[in-house]
């Protein structure tokens, strides 16, 4: 499970509403896309173009995905939604 954000300072290098990249690594053949791309539609909804890179051995996959954040909070708020999900093993 992944750890839920705390004392960010997002807030103070970033001007809001601006894009912010997020990418996933999780486990592979789980539908990870289409997981991730659910709560991100639920918290930040917008037109995705996710870029998946399988890990070499094919165990893993990584989900590099750019969205429009309005806040720390929202940022916040995604990392843990998208973190928690049962197949996501870390977050950046």
């Amino acid at each position: 499970m992944a750890t839920p954000v705390q004392n960010t300072k997002f807030d103070e290098y970033l001007e809001f509403p601006c894009s912010f990249t997020f990418k996933i690594m999780g486990l592979a053949n789980v539908n990870l896309i289409d997981q991730v791309l659910t709560v991100m539609q639920r918290i930040a909804p917008g037109d995705y173009a996710p870029k998946v890179k399988p890990s070499s051995k094919g165990n893993y996959e990584s989900v590099t995905l750019v969205a429009i954040v309005t806040s720390k909070e929202h940022i916040e708020l995604i990392y843990n939604e998208v973190g928690s999900l049962e197949h996501v093993r870390h977050m950046l």
